[in-house]
Order: C-alpha cells, then structure tokens, then sequence
C-alpha cells in the first residue's frame, strides 16, 4: 500500500484532491473541525503529504497550529496565497499549487487553464489530478512559482472588484469594460509588487488573465467574497501608501459613508 495523504479540510475543493489521491493509490485521512491538528499528527505522524485545503479566512490559523512533523511535507492550496503567507509560520520548501479548476457543490470539477504546482511532491500533486482528468503543469522554479500566484491573485482581485461595478461574466468584462478591466488589474499589480518587494512585466500578467478568462469566458465576476477582497486591497494599499485610485472609486461608490 502506498504511503498516506492527510487532507486538512473537506469540503469542495478537498474533495477533488482526495478522489485524486485515492485513485492513484493512497489511503485519504481527512482531518475534521473536530479534531485537533496535535491529535491527528500523533496518529499519522509521517504521511507522504498533508494537504491544506480549508477556507481562505482559515489558513493562518492552520498554518499557526501546524504540528512540526508536517511542515516538511505541506501542500498549500489558496487564492491570494504569496510566499510570506508560509513563511511566517516557519514553512520553508512546500509544495505550492495554483488552482485553475472550479469546484461547487452538485457539480464536478471544472478545469479552466492547467493548474501549476512546484515543489517537492509536485509530482505526486499533478498525478492525482491527471488521474480525474484535471490537468497540472510542473514548474521549474520558486521564480516561476511567484509569477504563477501573482497571476492568480490578478485574475481572482480583479474580476471580483471590477465585477462589482459591472457585474457579469469574465469574457464579458474584458470586451465590454477593458479599460477597466486594466485599471483594476495594475491597482492590484502595484498591491502585489509591493507585497513580494518584486516587479512584474504587466502586459505578460494581464495576457496570462486574458487566457484564463477565454478558458472559462462565462465565469462569473463577483463572488460572495469580492466586498472583502476589496476591502484587503485596499488596507494594504494604505498600509504601504499606494494610490489605487481605481479601486478607492469603486469603493466609494458601492459603499458610501
């Protein structure tokens, strides 16, 4: 039998990666709200993998309480995730996955563009998924990694904030409402230099949007959570002094003092 994967959280997109896993052959113990990380890594002290697939508002405090023996074999899935989201909690080398595949409840897994996965079970992650025919590409690179997250945030933090103003699809923002496509897009690109202290060619980011809104062009826009990525945006934008002006406007208009 091959060796275990821990799944910390299961709910839609868990689910996808255990049906993976269990079909490329590893045993699938899911770690429950009502069990403590401690208690769960007493009984699977050395699992091939430990997958952390909760909600967003849930993966610090994942992270904060992760039992040392796991943090080697981590695999980190998450929409605004960077570097610094890990490394804060003393998580060095992880194996990172960009999820481009949609998954609600009532219906499969859909694939949008190749999810890119680095690290050092990336091999393992891409193989559970082309196993349920959700394709995954292996990176090179931390480098490549980086501008894979950033690209991921662009797509999620500008097709929700802009979708707040216009509302619809994603293939209907970018030829209906380009030039505010774009002008949220660079707010959140200057949001995304300033948290990796890197620059990003920006025509290559917003390409690399366009190609997943033409993968998916009748995804929505704005999903539950776009008031507080807004509202994240723009406490770092204060934060580090970035005018944003695009996105203060769309503020100020939906939600007046």
């Amino acid at each position: 039998m091959k060796s275990p994967v821990v799944l910390i959280g299961i709910g839609q997109m868990g689910s996808v990666f255990a049906r993976g896993f269990l079909r490329t052959g590893h045993p699938v113990f899911p770690v429950t709200r009502e069990q403590t990380l401690a208690d769960a890594a007493a009984e699977y002290p050395q699992p091939q993998l430990a997958v952390v697939a909760v909600a967003e508002a849930d993966l610090h405090p994942v992270l904060e309480r992760m039992p040392p023996q796991w943090k080697d074999r981590l695999c980190l899935l998450q929409n605004e995730l960077l570097p610094r989201d890990w490394q804060q909690h003393d998580i060095i080398d992880p194996t990172v996955i960009s999820v481009w595949f949609e998954k609600k409840k009532g219906m499969d897994a859909k694939p949008i563009i190749p999810s890119p996965v680095f690290g050092p079970h990336a091999q393992l992650v891409s193989d559970a998924l082309a196993s349920i025919d959700i394709p995954a590409r292996m990176l090179d690179d931390e480098s490549a990694l980086l501008r894979e997250l950033v690209l991921k945030n662009v797509y999620i933090l500008t097709t929700n904030i802009a979708g707040l103003e216009v509302g619809g699809t994603v293939g209907e923002l970018w030829s209906q409402h380009q030039t505010l496509a774009r002008d949220v897009a660079n707010d959140v690109i200057d949001i995304q230099e300033v948290l990796t202290g890197r620059t990003f060619d920006r025509e290559t980011l917003i390409h690399g949007m366009v190609e997943a809104f033409d993968g998916d062009p009748d995804h929505k826009c704005m999903g539950r959570s776009a008031p507080a990525r807004l509202q994240r945006a723009l406490a770092i934008a204060d934060e580090h002094e970035l005018k944003v002006i695009t996105l203060r406007r769309i503020y100020e208009d939906k939600f007046p003092d």
